[in-house]
C-alpha cells in the first residue's frame, strides 16, 4: 500500500509497510459433526437425570423446525409414563415484585426441608421487535443455580400469551421424567393473561407489593380469582405496616369472590424474600392446600381438565401453524393484505377468502 505520508514534502517521516496479518481461522480446525441423538438416547439421558440430556430435550421441544417436531413428540410419548410425581407451582406477579429473588429464597427452603429435586422453569418476555429475550433470570437466582439438586431453564416467552411459553407444559413432563418432584413455574408477570400458567400447575402462587399504588390493580377479578394463595413481599424495615395493611385489604376483596371449585380458602402472607422471613409460612400453607386438594380429589379433578385444556390449546395452535405454513396461502396473504390497505376488501372479507382457499386445498 503506498502512503502519501513518505511523500518528498513530509520530511524526517517516514511510515513502514504493516505486517501481513495471519488468517483468523486455524487452516487446521475441522469441526466435528455432533452425532444425531435418536429418541431412545434421549428418553435414557433423561430418565438416568442426565441434566446435559434433559438440556438438549428441552431445546428440541421448545424447537420451531418441523422435522424436530415429531421427534420431540416422541421422545415426550415415552417419558409420559414416567411423569405425574411432582408438586408444580405457578409463580406470578408484577415486574418488580421479586419474583426472582423469592424463588431463589423459596427453592432453597424447599429442598433442605422436603428434600428431593426442583425444576425452576423461568419464562422471559420476547421482544416484539426483535423477537429475542435476555434470558437472565438465573442470574438473580445465585443459591439456586449452583445448587447440585436444582435444575434451572429460562425459556422465551416468544409471543405467547398467558406469561408462559409455548413449550412450557412439554418441558414440565421431561423435567418429572428426570426426576424432579417440585417444579417452580415463572411467569414473565403480565398482569392477567396468566390463564396458561394455571392450567399447567397445581398452585398458583401470586405475589404482590405494598405502597405502590397499585391495590386495586391487584384486586382486578382476572388474576385474584385463580390464585390459590396471595403473598406481600417486602415486608420489611419501613414497609412492615404498609405489607400488613395491603394484606388485609386483599383478605377483604377476596370475600366478594365466589368460593372457588376446590373448596379451598385462599389466604394472604406477608414475608420478605430479600431478608428471608415468612418464608417457612408460605410452604407451610403450599402444602396443606396440596394434603387439601388430594384428600378432597380436586388434585386429580384438576390435572384431568389441564390436560383435556391442553389439547384444545395444541389443535388450535397446530391448525394456526399448518394455515400459515400453507404454501397457497403465504402466496395469497400478502395480496389480500394490500387489498385491504388499499380499501378494495374488508377485514373480515379478506379472511373469509383465505379461510376458504385453504378449506379448498384441504379438499383436493
Amino acid at each position: 500500500m503506498d502512503h502519501p505520508e513518505n511523500a518528498k514534502e513530509y520530511k524526517g517521516l517516514q511510515v513502514n509497510e504493516g505486517v501481513e496479518q495471519p488468517e483468523q481461522i486455524n487452516p487446521y480446525f475441522r469441526r466435528k459433526k455432533r452425532r444425531q441423538l435418536s429418541v431412545n438416547d434421549y428418553v435414557e439421558g433423561i430418565l438416568k437425570g442426565d441434566i446435559t440430556m434433559l438440556s438438549q430435550a428441552v431445546t428440541l421441544v421448545e424447537s420451531v423446525l418441523p422435522e424436530h417436531h415429531a421427534l420431540a413428540q416422541e421422545v415426550i410419548e415415552k417419558c409420559l409414563p414416567f411423569t405425574g410425581n411432582s408438586v408444580r407451582v405457578g409463580i406470578s406477579g408484577v415486574p418488580g415484585a421479586g419474583k426472582s429473588t423469592s424463588i431463589d429464597v423459596f427453592g432453597l427452603h424447599v429442598l433442605e426441608q422436603y428434600g428431593g429435586k426442583l425444576a425452576v422453569l423461568a419464562i422471559d418476555p420476547s421482544s416484539e421487535r426483535t423477537k429475542g429475550s435476555i434470558l437472565g433470570d438465573k442470574t438473580r437466582m445465585e443459591k439456586l443455580a449452583v445448587h447440585p439438586k436444582a435444575f434451572i431453564r429460562p425459556s422465551p416467552s416468544a409471543g405467547s400469551l398467558g406469561g408462559v411459553a409455548r413449550k412450557t407444559r412439554e418441558t414440565i413432563v421431561l423435567c418429572e421424567a428426570a426426576g424432579f418432584d417440585k417444579i417452580f413455574v415463572e411467569t414473565v408477570g403480565v398482569g392477567q393473561s396468566e390463564t396458561a400458567c394455571h392450567s399447567m400447575v397445581d398452585f398458583f402462587l401470586l405475589i404482590q407489593l405494598a405502597g405502590t399504588g397499585d391495590e386495586l390493580q391487584g384486586i382486578k377479578r382476572g388474576i385474584m380469582e385463580m390464585a390459590d394463595g396471595i403473598i406481600i413481599n417486602k415486608c420489611d424495615g419501613d414497609n412492615i405496616r404498609a405489607a400488613q395493611l395491603a394484606a388485609t385489604h386483599f383478605r377483604n376483596a377476596l370475600h366478594l369472590f365466589p368460593a372457588p371449585d376446590s373448596g379451598w380458602t385462599p389466604k394472604v402472607l406477608t414475608y420478605s424474600g430479600y431478608y428471608g422471613l415468612g418464608i417457612k409460612e408460605i410452604w407451610d400453607m403450599v402444602y396443606e392446600y396440596i394434603d387439601f386438594v388430594k384428600k378432597n380429589g380436586y388434585f386429580q379433578y384438576r390435572r384431568n381438565e389441564q390436560a383435556k385444556y391442553w389439547m384444545y390449546e395444541t389443535i388450535n395452535q397446530t391448525l394456526h401453524d399448518e394455515f400459515y405454513h400453507n404454501p397457497l396461502i403465504a402466496e395469497a396473504i400478502e395480496k389480500k393484505e394490500q387489498a385491504v390497505l388499499r380499501g378494495e376488501l374488508t377485514s373480515f372479507t379478506a379472511a373469509a377468502q383465505l379461510l376458504r382457499m385453504r378449506n379448498e386445498d384441504n379438499g383436493k
